[in-house]
């Protein structure tokens, strides 16, 4: 269990008077000079931030004690967990938490999800915590599903955007839990990407958008799932699912039996107003540079659809990219083809949505033609990304 008195009583002493925000920790330099990139294999720094290689299955002791001491003085974190990498500070300092918005560009009123490693702290986090909340963490945890409960007195503000509510998970990633332990604390862990682009798969993905800007970068290899957490709000009276995620809708119905949607799950076009209590709802999200098409419809349709708009788009001198799948990629003609995999594969579909979007960027496209799946299973939280990647620009294939 977390030792939350500990942590608070050093806070205001230590953690919070060492930390300029928007900057590296003025108590983090010895940390980084005890290092010597030349001379330790898997240390390297880039832009001042700093890259350890993890092992993924039994992460080095000395490595993620480094990691820890720095989450512990106020500093950032990017780790693997099996959804995306996450962008770590402590959950408790109000500083720290501070500090993850400004690295980012983050809204101010986009809430944070806590990551723990022990259930027992859902308990310090929230209060009034329902049976429910009991039966997902012994089905789904550790794993990729966020709990929104009501937040206890403990968290600051800043972490949660302001609400009455908290977005909880336990990660299944071992790095992730190495790090929680070893730091002694939660950690507030937002996607360690730029806000809007397309969430971090890999540690390279994390140094391409946030060098320079966060301190350290655990590089754990390729993330497992590909897309973020579902997360669940089980403050109301029928549990309703704000973002669709890692664990499916079909998987949660079968544990809870009535499950709502938030309207922003399926919706075509931009939610407006209003607060929000998960990420991944009010804001452009997962955005890649170029614009963006997504045809829906059905899969011969969507061929047909995809072929007029790369005749249109090339007519008009735009370099094209389609974002395919291994059933429809050999009937396209365009600058850069990428497929998705295959459609009766869809955790693959979903590992490597992000990974090839940010591909397209660094082909530098004008514009890129992304075809829609069905929303089954994790194809729902494959098309919830895809729609808010082209900002909502879709177009139907009859």
């Amino acid at each position: 269990m977390i030792r939350f008195r500990f942590h608070v009583q050093l806070e205001g002493h230590i953690l919070r008077r060492n930390c300029v925000l928007g900057a590296f920790c003025s108590n983090l330099p010895a940390l980084h000079k005890s290092v010597d990139p030349k001379s330790s294999s898997g240390w390297t720094k880039v832009k001042g931030t700093l890259r350890v290689k993890v092992n993924s299955d039994k992460p080095q002791t000395d490595r993620i004690r480094v990691a820890a001491k720095i989450i512990n003085k106020g500093g950032l974190v990017a780790f693997p967990t099996e959804t995306v990498y996450g962008l770590g500070a402590d959950a408790l300092s109000p500083d720290a938490v501070t500090r993850i918005f400004k690295a980012k560009e983050r809204p101010p009123d986009n809430p944070i999800i806590v990551h723990i490693a022990d259930k027992k702290d859902v308990y310090m986090l929230a209060h009034d915590v329902p049976d429910t909340a009991g039966k997902l963490m012994t089905e789904f945890w550790p794993g990729p599903l966020t709990l929104i409960l009501k937040r206890s007195s403990l968290v600051p503000d800043v972490t949660v955007a302001g609400l009455n509510t908290i977005g909880i998970r336990m990660p299944s990633n071992k790095v992730a839990l190495a790090l929680i332990r070893e730091s002694s604390t939660p950690i507030a862990a937002p996607s360690a990407n730029r806000a809007g682009k397309p969430s971090p798969t890999t540690a390279q993905h994390v140094i391409d958008d946030l060098a320079g800007r966060i301190d350290v970068v655990l590089d754990g290899g390729p993330t497992r799932v590909g897309v973020e957490s579902t997360v669940i709000d089980i403050t109301t009276k029928v549990p309703q699912i704000l973002r669709p995620g890692g664990t499916s809708l079909e998987q949660l119905k079968e544990t809870l039996g009535r499950v709502g949607l938030h309207p922003a799950v399926g919706a075509m076009k931009r939610i407006k107003g209003g607060k929000v209590r998960a990420p991944g709802i009010k804001h452009r999200h997962y955005a890649p540079e170029a614009e963006m098409i997504l045809v829906e419809g059905q899969r011969g349709s969507i061929v047909k659809r995809v072929k007029e708009l790369t005749a249109l788009s090339m007519a008009d001198g735009k370099k094209v990219g389609i974002l395919a799948t291994d059933e429809t990629v050999s009937n396209y003609d365009a600058d850069v083809l990428k497929s998705l995999g295959s459609r009766s594969n869809v955790d693959a579909i979903a590992r490597n949505l992000f990974r090839l979007l940010r591909e397209f960027d660094k082909e530098k496209v004008d514009i890129i033609l992304a075809e829609g799946i069905s929303s089954k299973g994790l194809g729902l939280a494959v098309m919830n990304r895809l729609r808010r990647a082209a900002n909502f620009n879709i177009a139907r294939a009859s």
